[in-house]
């Protein structure tokens, strides 16, 4: 049996295989703020078309994307509507505040999916004493949903409601592509039902950083520039793009194998008696959450101490995430140290 340790903090944490580090030392480069770099202007090209949109933007990060994405959306004193669990809300630094001078109002969606009536309830009317609600943002698949998915019909309804009323619409699909795969649906009905969307190449996707703003060329010219205020124009970064023009031609599909362990080892807790209760496993995110008299800090203890590494989300709530650095072995071993506290 392996010794290796199992790390199921984030499919943030994988590393390039040797065949991704391959195209990445063979990348031909040049400079990107200049639009010379040939191997990044192939990626926002293949990741434009992949979405059905018109152009891109590489990014060194998901929050990076998002954070351009409402910059150029916005104006200061406008709202943003988002569900609670949301990524730019929760976990992005306060910059949409810092960076649009911008509010956002909460929806209390289920797992982090919102429904057009909610989004209805939220538009404020045309009132000086108001902000002017301006954006709605998606997040596809939900992270502290546990990975819940919005199909291609809900995503529509969405789009429809926001544009009936004279609003924007962003996606951060930072893993979009779990969402897509699980229910079998086509990338290239997004582009037209958002007016940006953002797609995160280093998580289950497996490279080692970056993420691709997509939408329009007008959108994505006024993104360039947005880029470059906020730091992230990047020089000779086509070594980084082939990784991810390799991800998009090669681990897009095997996405269900992570899907599939999530489910697995979701399985095998049914039967744990110091479990409460598991969130539907929709995709390769895993949160549960331990009985009240169950000492967090020594459950996970004895998973670190067992070569398990996991996050914790909120007091008793544990997020595993299965990614294409966690193979059979390690799901079975992971099992086998769940069923072992007591």
């Amino acid at each position: 049996m392996s010794n290796k340790t199992i790390d199921l903090r984030s499919d943030t944490v994988t590393k390039p295989t040797p065949a991704m580090l391959d195209a990445m030392f063979s990348a031909e480069v040049g400079d990107d703020v200049f639009g010379e770099d040939p191997t990044i202007n192939k990626l926002e090209e293949k990741g434009a078309e992949m979405l059905g949109a018109e152009a891109a933007l590489f990014c060194p990060s998901g929050t990076m994307t998002n954070q351009i994405a409402v910059r150029v959306h916005v104006r200061p004193g406008d709202e943003v509507i988002c569900d609670r669990t949301a990524h730019i809300y929760n976990y992005e630094g306060g910059g949409v505040a810092a960076n649009s001078g911008a509010s956002i109002k909460l929806v209390h969606g289920d797992r982090g999916i919102m429904t057009p009536e909610m989004v209805l309830k939220s538009i404020n009317k045309d009132d000086a004493h108001l902000a002017n609600t301006s954006l709605v943002s998606v997040e596809n698949t939900s992270n502290k949903g546990g990975g819940s998915i919005y199909s291609l019909a809900q995503m529509k309804a969405l789009s429809e409601t926001a544009r009936d009323n004279k609003l924007k619409i962003h996606l951060d699909g930072a893993r979009v592509f779990n969402a897509l795969v699980e229910l079998d649906e086509p990338a290239d009905s997004l582009g037209k039902l958002f007016d940006s969307i953002s797609i995160c190449l280093s998580k289950g996707l497996g490279t080692p950083l970056g993420s691709l703003l997509v939408g329009s060329k007008e959108f994505i010219g006024r993104s360039r520039r947005m880029r470059k205020l906020m730091g992230g124009g990047m020089r000779q970064a086509g070594y980084v793009a082939a990784a991810g023009i390799y991800a998009l031609d090669n681990n897009v599909t095997r996405l269900k194998e992570d899907h599939a362990r999530a489910r697995q080892i979701a399985s095998a807790m049914e039967s744990l008696g110091y479990i409460e209760s598991i969130l539907p496993v929709d995709t390769n995110i895993l949160i549960f959450k331990l009985d009240a008299d169950v000492s967090q800090e020594k459950f996970m203890k004895h998973l670190e101490d067992n070569g398990v590494r996991t996050v914790s989300l909120d007091p008793q709530m544990i997020r595993m995430v299965t990614h294409l650095e966690i193979d059979d072995e390690m799901t079975g071993r992971t099992i086998a140290v769940l069923k072992a506290f007591n």
